[in-house]
């Protein structure tokens, strides 16, 4: 287990509770009233720091190496049922953006989503969850083959951005995200959207629009990065704290605004902590979203899709 900076105090009892316990193994000496304290004062320090992180921390949590990326998501939702699709029928297929079709319970859905990488090999193989306009492309044409089908979409987003290079300018990155935004507003079936990780500027919108957004407890939703932000700013990547706590980008913050309809609870310490009961949680949520949704009329979803995003934000005609 990789440990954060602020999650210190977590990493020495964890040591001192395995020492406890060796010493116990390799004695005759009783030392199971001092690991048991040691495991009370564990779990006081574990609510204390997690009822009481900061916006940089939240961020910090988001990007944890050993949290669940959207592979896992759906291999866990699906009982690795899921068939993958590629291609945009255009440029070629893009390995940051995946998608297909797999069932959860009985019901058929289309997942797509931004995977990052274990590893070195696999986030370059990946391009650290930055997809390029084919990508777009790509999530977009599985949307409209599953409107064809009538089969609901869910989106997972955990991307630092849309990848920022020259060639992806050059194939049009930024009418990618923007056809996509147009298109979503207009498919037919209910479309969930849930943030599992990262969600950064129009590389998180480009596949963000839906009829109901969720984000997990430990995520965030900005249109620039905290280091980003920073550097614009102060020309530095030493204010990311400050930058954090401005952009008002947690989950919290998003539900006060309006932008998100609800924030899904992870276990103690993040959603790497327990796995299993993370994909339950999730699991649950889409269930209940789909059953409700699927009861409406699609020209009312799309009337409450379009009326949900245009009033997001305050403006003033003049």
């Amino acid at each position: 287990m990789e440990y954060l900076d602020f999650e210190e105090p977590i990493k020495d009892l964890h040591e001192q509770i395995k020492k406890c316990k060796d010493i116990g193994n390799e004695s005759a000496v009783d030392v199971s009233d001092t690991c048991e304290l040691l495991e009370t004062k564990l779990r006081s320090t574990k609510k204390e720091i997690y009822s009481n992180l900061s916006a940089w921390q939240r961020v910090q949590l988001s990007r944890h190496p050993s949290r669940p990326y959207t592979l896992d998501y759906i291999k866990a939702l699906t009982n690795d049922t899921f068939l993958e699709l590629h291609g945009d029928r255009n440029i070629g297929d893009d390995k940051a953006m995946i998608g297909g079709l797999g069932k959860i319970d009985d019901q058929s859905f289309m997942l797509i989503g931004t995977q990052k990488g274990y590893n070195t090999k696999t986030r370059q193989y990946r391009n650290f969850g930055m997809a390029n306009p084919e990508g777009y492309r790509k999530a977009l044409r599985l949307m409209h083959s599953a409107e064809k089908f009538n089969i609901p979409i869910i989106c997972f987003i955990d991307t630092p951005g849309a990848f920022p290079g020259l060639e992806a300018e050059e194939r049009g990155q930024g009418e990618a995200i923007a056809k996509n935004i147009i298109g979503m507003m207009s498919i037919k079936v209910p479309i969930i959207v849930i943030v599992i990780g990262e969600g950064a500027s129009g590389g998180a919108l480009g596949i963000g629009v839906g009829d109901r957004v969720y984000m997990l407890e430990n995520t965030w939703y900005s249109v620039i990065s905290p280091e980003s932000c920073s550097s614009i700013l102060w020309r530095s990547w030493e204010y990311k704290e400050a930058a954090a706590a401005a952009l008002k980008l947690t989950p919290q913050d998003m539900l006060k605004a309006k932008l998100i309809d609800k924030i899904i609870k992870e276990p103690l310490g993040g959603a790497h902590y327990d796995r299993q009961t993370t994909f339950e949680s999730v699991k649950k949520e889409i269930w209940n979203t789909f059953q409700k949704l699927k009861k409406m009329e699609s020209r009312m979803r799309i009337d409450l899709r379009r009326n949900k995003f245009s009033n997001m934000g305050v403006f003033e005609d003049k």
